[in-house]
């Protein structure tokens, strides 16, 4: 009786622990979702030709290679085990800050392409016409994309399947809004299009000048943690060339002292920046 109520029991708190993951759209598997954030955090900060694979293994061999340097320089495994940890979490943490420094430049230049597509329609361009005019007058960060659905729309004349590429090559909630607005228009018609991007481009102003004016209060927050989490870290690199400072963590207690050094500041550092930095728009419309 008691090992069935232990089955119960197992089984009810598996169930409860499976319910807080969402499910899989459309059978896709979680790695998959992982996958295309990851690609999506590549194509918004400009890296090309970097696949998530990629950039697991430059992970991977930049931790490599600073631990065994860090391990030349300290003897000791544990100092050099935590600085091989950072070194491998870099490239992503990288990848995430250009992302977010090109999807701020890009929040003050939507606004402009909205402008641009309200007037081409305005002056009875067609929409794939209107489009791939933003290639020669659109904002300059954005030309090349454009650029690119011109051509492929000229090569096949597909309006749909070069909105699904031009959606993938920018890879940004803004786009996706307005690429999905552009294919309702074209697929069921109606006048109000023009209506609609002149209210999406008062949108995305004050959604730009809101977000600008928050991060700017709240960019102190954000330089604190970094300086906070990176401090010790320095001080740990510069007396670790010390063999009697290296030999003190080559101990169990060093090592442990340093685990709790590591996850303090892991746990604080996320903390810190997700207070203080505020939440990105995700893609809905994929």
């Amino acid at each position: 009786m008691g090992s069935v109520v232990g089955l119960l029991l197992g089984a009810g708190v598996f169930a409860l622990w499976w319910a807080c993951w969402p499910a899989a759209p459309h059978g896709r598997a979680r790695g998959s979702r992982w996958s295309d954030r990851t690609a999506d955090l590549l194509i918004q900060s400009g890296v090309v030709g970097v696949t998530p694979a990629g950039l697991v293994g430059t992970s991977a061999a930049a931790g490599l290679f600073i631990g065994i340097a860090s391990l030349g320089a300290t003897r000791s495994p544990a100092i050099a085990t935590c600085f091989g940890f950072m070194a491998a979490t870099a490239p992503m943490g990288l990848v995430r800050s250009r992302a977010r420094r090109r999807r701020h430049r890009l929040r003050e230049v939507w606004p402009e392409v909205v402008d641009h597509l309200a007037s081409g329609v305005r002056a009875g361009l067609a929409l794939p016409e209107a489009v791939a005019q933003l290639s020669d007058r659109g904002p300059l960060p954005l030309r090349d994309p454009f650029r690119a659905f011109a051509e492929d729309y000229r090569a096949t004349g597909r309006f749909g399947d070069c909105l699904d590429d031009l959606k993938a090559r920018l890879a940004d909630p803004v786009a996706d809004r307005l690429v999905e607005a552009l294919r309702i228009t074209r697929d069921v018609g109606g006048t109000d299009l023009g209506r609609l991007l002149r209210t999406l481009a008062l949108f995305l102003r004050e959604d730009a000048r809101t977000r600008g004016e928050l991060e700017a209060r709240q960019s102190w927050t954000v330089n604190a943690a970094r300086l906070a989490v990176a401090a010790p870290w320095i001080v740990l690199a510069l007396i670790g060339t010390r063999p009697e400072a290296a030999e003190a963590y080559n101990t169990v207690a060093g090592a442990v002292v340093l685990a709790a050094g590591a996850c303090g500041s892991v746990i604080a550092y996320r903390l810190m920046v997700r207070l203080g930095r505020l939440p990105d728009d995700p893609r809905v419309l994929r």
